[in-house]
């Protein structure tokens, strides 16, 4: 295989691997991705306020802000800060590095540019801008819809977090649902729960647990052991819009093809957002 073959064969196992990340992501508006328990220095119970908000309408209000969020997130630029994910099941394998991204918008909605600022602390020079493209299938249902298709929520509970009331909803695969895009098929092998700022009926933090192994790489690269943790944490980025901050991937499996063990402890951290 030549050189431009071997960068095609990287970058499609890159998207891949985000694809599954990416996914969990869609699970808040989220529903990639790309959870782990909370933390009770975090998470405190509510005042004795029993009356929960109808569930009909609020989780209706949810989704139109998460759907909102997903239109609008193509006009911020940011930087990335994520794990390096090696998939090579004959070479480097599980996760590496720490890198740096300058990610800006590209002139039309799913492209963008990345430029390498930092590996391991350490300041890349004169890297050059990487063009990315995220195309959509025509005639499918968008991952947001597709992803709430296959779900079942409800209302849970109310909790306090970080002095702000939160809604806490669950969610589950839903019985007899079919996806229609790989996030949706993704969405269904998860159960967990969302935590929802109830004034602002938005988002703020989603944990889901994998309900069974999850196949990488067509079942033939790896495949990850049911318990496979997904944390994803959104917040307020302006006064017009909240998106994601962090997102973490934590799970154990083997790599089917080398038959080695393989642990992934992956997150990415999106900062420094600007409207362009």
């Amino acid at each position: 295989m030549g050189e431009g073959g071997r960068r095609k064969e990287v970058g499609g196992r890159r998207k891949e691997t985000f694809a599954l990340l990416l996914s969990c992501l869609l699970l808040s508006f989220f529903l990639p991705s790309y959870l782990l328990p909370p933390s009770s220095s975090l998470l405190t119970a509510a005042a004795q306020d029993t009356r929960l908000p109808d569930e009909e309408s609020f989780l209706a209000a949810v989704r139109e802000n998460m759907a909102r969020a997903n239109r609008e997130q193509h006009r911020y630029a940011y930087k990335e800060r994520r794990t390096e994910l090696h998939t090579n099941p004959f070479g480097r394998l599980g996760t590496g590095d720490v890198v740096v991204y300058d990610v800006t918008p590209g002139p039309e909605t799913g492209v963008t540019f990345r430029r390498l600022l930092e590996r391991n602390g350490k300041p890349v020079l004169n890297s050059k801008p990487e063009r990315q493209e995220r195309r959509v299938r025509a005639g499918r249902r968008s991952t947001v819809d597709d992803t709430v298709n296959v779900l079942d929520f409800a209302v849970d509970r109310r909790e306090t977090v970080n002095g702000r009331s939160a809604i806490v909803v669950r969610f589950a695969p839903k019985r007899g649902a079919e996806a229609e895009t790989r996030e949706g098929r993704m969405a269904k092998a998860f159960t967990g729960l969302i935590w929802v700022d109830e004034a602002a009926r938005e988002v703020m933090r989603v944990e889901a647990t994998a309900l069974d192994d999850l196949s990488y790489g067509l079942g033939l690269i790896a495949r990850m052991r049911k318990g496979s943790a997904v944390t994803l944490v959104r917040e307020r980025i302006d006064d017009k819009i909240w998106l994601p901050t962090s997102i973490k991937f934590k799970g154990d499996g083997r790599a089917l093809l080398a038959l080695r063990k393989l642990n992934i402890d992956f997150s990415v951290e999106w900062f420094d957002y600007r409207r362009m």
